[in-house]
């Protein structure tokens, strides 16, 4: 799974002219699904984008997450992070998992969120969406559990 996290003061996702998520302080995390992925990708992922300190604190350090901050997240699938633009001028897809194993992955990962704790809301799967946002800082993150151990996505601090 991939993830890019930008931390937002406010965001939201529309689908035919209606608002179907919306946030304020927080994240918006466009989730990609990779053949292969798992429930464990989604929870780890899920963990890392809730503890992850990239919130400042009163000094002006990261050292607060997305949970010590009260945020939201909003997650909005995205199968073209797994674009393959090596050859060519048109990308390919074939890296991205099919609907019927992502929608599940994009499910369990907000509801691992949720269980954390994090307030979640989301975009419609599959469906063309528009994406507002206020990227707060800018700050932007990608997270990619391909390249991950489990001590890399729980650590030690």
């Amino acid at each position: 799974m991939r993830a890019v996290l930008q931390r937002v003061s406010a965001a939201s996702v529309t689908v035919a002219g209606e608002t179907v998520g919306a946030i304020g302080r927080g994240l918006l995390v466009l989730l990609g699904v990779a053949r292969g992925d798992t429930a464990r990708d989604a929870d780890l992922l899920a963990r890392k984008t809730a503890e992850l300190r990239i919130f400042s604190d009163a000094d002006g350090k990261f050292n607060l997450s997305l949970r010590d901050v009260g945020g939201a997240a909003l997650v909005v699938s995205q199968f073209t992070l797994f674009a393959d633009t090596r050859r060519g001028r048109r990308p390919g897809f074939t890296a991205a998992a099919p609907p019927e194993l992502a929608a599940p992955l994009v499910d369990r990962f907000a509801a691992a969120l949720q269980k954390m704790g994090v307030p979640v809301a989301g975009g419609r799967f599959g469906a063309h969406m528009d994406v507002a946002l206020v990227n707060d800082g800018p700050v932007t993150i990608i997270l990619d559990t391909t390249v991950w151990t489990e001590k890399d996505a729980v650590g030690n601090s």
